[in-house]
């Protein structure tokens, strides 16, 4: 396994989850890595991403103030901090590793995603 994302669950709207991604060196080392999220019914969305120097971070327009991504390249993981949730953040959220941006984000490497779900 490449990528692993976990920390997904059951939670309330307002209250917080972090989700996780364990990667190998191959996907996580010398790239960008990303968490985009997949609704039911919809197409898959950027999330957040981060540099592999940790210095700069990106987050979709609709995200920006309630989560935050971050990253720690000795110990190949990347975090996905979420706050103050609310149902419409209902998703299989994955992490990607071998990030690159040309206009939009995409990845090499997928893991198989983590379920959150928010409830009302």
């Amino acid at each position: 396994v490449q990528l692993q994302a976990s920390g997904g669950g059951l939670v309330q709207a307002g209250g917080s989850l972090r989700l996780s991604c364990a990667a190998s060196v191959r996907t996580f080392t010398n790239y960008a890595m990303a968490w985009f999220r997949q609704a039911p019914g919809k197409e898959r969305e950027f999330v957040a991403a981060i540099t592999w120097s940790g210095d700069l971070t990106y987050y979709s327009d609709s995200l920006k103030g309630r989560f935050t991504i971050s990253r720690d390249n000795a110990k190949n993981t990347g975090d996905l901090q979420m706050h103050s949730v609310k149902p419409e953040d209902t998703a299989v959220y994955y992490c990607g590793g071998g990030c690159t941006r040309v206009g939009d984000w995409s990845c090499g490497y997928w893991g198989q995603g983590t379920q959150v779900t928010v409830s009302s």
